[in-house]
């Protein structure tokens, strides 16, 4: 079907949907030959271990071992793309971190879990742009936003919605205390078609600002950052690195649609329930997951029970074993 359509040279008078299709179809074909090959592989250790019932032969047992260990291996990895099915799932995303309860201490765990979603995204390869950074008064940053790129993004960075909680040692206190902080998450599919929501230019308050801050060099600093606020849902869209003020509210308007329509979806699948624990506040007894750093080191996920007591890897980007135990779950 999609071979069909890449035959047609119509196709290419609407070249960015063109090149969508054509990387479907390379998408489809590679994921079709990972899966002939692990069933080849999978026939000739069924051959193998069949010959060993008639001969045993202790080196060729122990290669064997080695295949199946990489075999379990790639059939994780192939589980994990069948959990990827959701009709989003393969999107870009437009990833949110919000500042909670805590002052400074929450404006830097804000910073910390900004650099988190870098380094993990450095690792998977997905191109990321700044669009919104607001630095907090002391230390941190009050929030900022992110637009990913790569495979899947929106299917994997699903899971990390919702507040986290961290619990440590203060740096900021003179008596070294131990203090707990907040920072949500919010992350919003970019869809690839306009999304026909209805927005009144009424329902709009529009404030232009100066931005700047350490979000990066592609971070604008003239008087052209954009906050667009959605008075009847309170919703607060931001941007800032484009190159005039027109294409930030642009974009701030599409990230807003975009907000709009993942909350109209949720609405026609009944997930209000979901909704509303989305919208809790951002203090203690609502988070997903649990940074603990004093007395003991652990992060833990409330919603899988997924844990490690390596705090340290986790923020420097290893989040795979939480966003793993999500979809599985």
């Amino acid at each position: 079907m999609l071979e069909d359509k890449i035959n047609d040279p119509s196709i290419w008078n609407d070249r960015e949907g063109a090149n969508k299709i054509v990387k479907r179809c390379s998408d489809l074909k590679k994921e079709t030959s990972e899966i002939i090959d692990l069933r080849n592989e999978i026939n000739d250790n069924i051959g193998t271990v069949s010959l060993l019932e008639i001969e045993y032969d202790e080196n060729v047992y122990e290669l064997m071992l080695e295949e199946v260990s990489e075999l379990q291996q790639k059939i994780e990895k192939l589980e994990l793309k069948v959990l990827l099915s959701g009709e989003y799932d393969e999107l870009n995303c437009t990833l949110e971190i919000h500042s909670g309860a805590g002052g400074t201490e929450a404006c830097d765990w804000a910073m910390m879990l900004y650099r988190m979603y870098l380094r993990w995204c450095e690792k998977k390869g997905y191109r990321v742009d700044v669009l919104e950074y607001q630095e907090g008064e002391e230390a941190g940053l009050k929030s900022a936003t992110l637009a990913v790129e790569g495979d899947y993004a929106y299917g994997y960075l699903k899971s990390e919605k919702g507040v986290h909680r961290l619990v440590r040692l203060s740096p900021f206190d003179s008596n070294h205390k131990r203090h707990t902080s907040f920072a949500s998450v919010d992350i919003i599919p970019e869809f690839e078609n306009k999304t026909d929501v209805e927005i009144k230019e009424s329902d709009l308050k529009i404030d232009v600002y100066r931005s700047g801050g350490a979000g990066g060099q592609s971070v604008n600093t003239a008087d052209s950052a954009v906050r667009i606020t959605y008075l009847p849902l309170k919703i607060v869209v931001t941007c800032q690195n484009e190159r005039s003020q027109l294409q930030n509210k642009e974009k701030a308007m599409e990230i807003l649609r975009n907000k709009l329509t993942m909350i109209e979806i949720e609405k026609n699948k009944s997930k209000i329930e979901g909704m509303k624990e989305d919208n809790k506040n951002i203090e203690f007894g609502s988070q997903i997951r649990s940074y603990v750093m004093h007395p003991y080191s652990m992060v833990k996920d409330h919603r899988t029970d997924v844990e490690t007591s390596n705090v340290d890897k986790v923020l420097d980007g290893d989040i795979d074993l939480f966003i793993e135990g999500y979809l599985r779950s």
